[in-house]
């Protein structure tokens, strides 16, 4: 694109057209090859490429599929272990998530610690019910991640970035480490319930799992007081959402119109996360409401293509939805609650009014 046409779109305007063409063209790519789980790769769009910046480049891509290789190597190796050590898998499991909310909170790495997520939640309950499905979904997600990257490198040429000028903005300070400690314990919780329900039927409750993993991250970035707004408020948004573009691709069920109806939804989406149309809500308010619609919406194509009842299933799905969505609501204020009352019993009244 030329640098006088570039000059003549504010950057938050490319920022939206660049994620919401990328999201598309992964989806109609995704679900046009056949590949399993689909919804995955515009997922992984907003994951990697929702941060304004160029895309990574090839070295990075092989970089990140090999790490993604690796964490889902270790959910495949925990499969086995599930079955015949049940109380030592779940340890190591719930350790592991730990460990992946600490990456996204305490050390800044919000994609790796995502991945890892996935690959100690989705892997071993997948392998658990077959290794067949387990290669499948590592399958869907290896190749989620490629198309993701691969469409950003073709959309980002016609919406860059400005070019840097003047000195880096100041590093953000150091956060409390003890709180996001707290924080990543919080999270934990918030994805381990949910993963115990699908171990008992995965290819069942898969969607309901990746759900789980999505309020754990959003849950790292609520407080208790806002937590019922935006968890609960998000999941309902994303099923209104959801359900008005059913209905809108009910006029011709194809996947073009699919690719382009989805576009325009993105486009409102990332005008809300960009702050380009005012919201009351914050970006992780909406990010929660694209991933949500997107899983919403792919099972429901998946049970379409399946010859399943969509709309009992769509009924069903997001009353699973909305009740993990509750439950994580619950458990982070319980939570807050302990933590408040134990900084009460340890701390001397007049410190504990200052803080």
């Amino acid at each position: 694109m030329p640098t006088d046409r570039r000059r003549r779109m504010p950057v938050q305007s490319r920022r939206v057209f660049r994620l919401a063409f990328t999201m598309a063209l992964a989806l109609a790519w995704s679900y046009g090859s056949g590949m399993p789980l689909p919804f995955l790769a515009p997922m992984f769009v907003l994951i990697l490429t929702a941060k304004p910046s160029a895309p990574m480049g090839a070295k990075g891509l092989l970089a990140l599929i090999l790490l993604v290789l690796l964490t889902l190597g270790i959910g495949l190796v925990l499969a086995p272990m599930l079955d015949q050590y049940r109380l030592s898998g779940l340890l190591l499991i719930a350790v592991g998530l730990y460990v992946s909310n600490h990456l996204s909170i305490n050390l800044g790495k919000g994609a790796v610690g995502m991945l890892l997520t996935v690959g100690l939640t989705m892997i071993p309950a997948a392998g658990s019910f077959s290794t067949a499905l387990a290669l499948a979904v590592i399958q869907a997600l290896v190749f989620g991640i490629a198309m993701a990257v691969i469409s950003s490198w073709l959309v980002y040429p016609f919406f860059p970035e400005d070019p840097p000028s003047g000195p880096p903005p100041p590093a953000a300070p150091r956060p409390d480490v003890t709180v996001n400690r707290w924080i990543s314990l919080r999270a934990a919780l918030v994805v381990l319930p949910p993963f115990l329900l699908a171990l008992t039927n995965p290819s069942m409750y898969m969607a309901l799992i990746m759900k789980s993993v999505t309020l754990g991250q959003q849950a790292s970035l609520v407080t208790a007081r806002s937590a019922g707004r935006e968890l609960l408020g998000s999941t309902f948004a994303a099923g209104c959402f959801a359900i008005l573009l059913w209905v809108l691709l009910d006029l011709a069920p194809t996947l073009w119109f699919y690719a382009g109806w989805m576009l325009l939804f993105f486009i409102y989406f990332a005008a809300k996360l960009y702050t380009v149309f005012a919201s009351r809500f914050p970006p992780s308010f909406w990010q929660n409401v694209i991933t949500t619609m997107l899983i919403l919406l792919g099972s429901a194509v998946e049970d379409s293509a399946n010859g399943q009842d969509v709309y009992a299933a769509f009924a069903v799905r997001l009353g699973l939805f909305i009740a993990v969505t509750f439950y994580a609501w619950l458990a982070i204020a319980f939570l807050e609650y302990l933590r408040e009352r134990r900084r009460r019993r340890v701390m001397p009244e007049g410190e504990f009014e200052r803080c």
